[in-house]
Parts: structure tokens; C-alpha cells; sequence
């Protein structure tokens, strides 16, 4: 089954439509290469996708590891649920030419200020850099994400 459906709307205008939801996107080329940069870029949604697909996979992680930890507390064990709600993700794009291409991501993902032991961190951080957007990005393209835990201070980056 078809995912989506795009038509070119005209002037450098795309509308794409989720064909399971309705819901739709529109697209402008940039203002750098003709458009009107009135929507994202389809390379300005490359880049976002990425950091909505890593946050959901430390989403799934968070659940994941809530309920094993669930499962294994005793009757008077207290477990305190990881939480991930609130995490923001910026990300800049970094165009690259002959050809125009994305040359680059960064994402800057920050966490609640919530403290993380290293395992926490170590399962989030995995989870994001794991997520099926990032196993599928051209390796020509560098991918820096950094993590910033604002109840700590030591930053986590790549």
C-alpha cells in the first residue's frame, strides 16, 4: 500500500498527503535555490526527520524500559518511570554543492532536566542515533548530534 501521495502544486510547491491519515505537508523550494521559503524544503524535512525519528525511538526506548523495569520491582521497590517528555531536538542544515546536496546535519537534543544515570543515557542516546532515519542517511553526509542533560552539567556529543 502506497505511504503518501505528492503533487506539484506549482511554483516551486509541493503538497504531499498522508495517505493513512489525510494530513498534509507542504513544501516551497528555499529561497537559496528559486523558491519562496514559505514552507520547509524538502531537504529542510530530511533534516527534521531525522530528529523526529530519533526522538520517537527514545520514546519507544523510555517505554521499553519502563515496563522490564515494571516487571522486575518487588512489592515495596519503588521504581522511578524514565521520562523523556519535553526533550527538544534543533537541528541546522548544511548545504553542500557540485552537487547541491545535504552536506551536513547537526542536532542539538535537549533533554528535561531530569537526572540520568549513565545506563539511561547510554539507552537513549543509542536508541536516537539507531533510529531507521539515521541508519538510512548517505554516509557522505556528516551527522553531529550532541545531547545536553541541563540538570548536569557535562554535555554528551558526536
Amino acid at each position: 500500500m502506497s505511504t503518501s501521495k505528492v503533487k506539484y502544486a506549482g511554483d516551486l510547491r509541493t503538497e504531499a498527503v498522508h495517505l493513512a491519515s489525510g494530513k498534509t505537508i507542504i513544501t516551497d523550494a528555499p529561497v537559496d535555490n528559486h523558491g519562496k521559503g514559505q514552507a520547509f524544503s524538502p531537504t529542510d524535512l530530511l533534516c527534521t526527520c531525522l530528529a523526529s525519528c530519533m526522538l520517537t525511538l527514545m520514546g519507544i526506548a523510555t517505554d521499553t524500559y519502563n515496563r522490564a523495569a515494571a516487571g522486575r520491582q518487588s512489592g515495596t521497590e519503588k521504581h522511578n518511570p524514565l521520562n523523556i517528555d519535553g526533550a527538544l531536538a534543533e537541528v541546522t542544515k548544511i548545504m553542500a554543492s557540485n552537487p547541491r546536496r545535504v552536506g551536513e546535519i547537526q542536532i542539538i537534543i535537549t533533554m528535561p532536566p531530569v537526572s540520568y544515570t549513565a545506563k539511561e543515557k547510554q539507552i537513549l542516546e543509542n536508541a536516537a542515533r539507531t533510529c531507521p532515519v539515521a541508519m538510512s542517511i548517505n554516509p557522505s553526509i556528516v551527522l553531529k548530534v550532541e545531547f545536553i542533560y541541563p540538570a548536569e552539567t557535562q554535555n554528551t556529543s558526536s
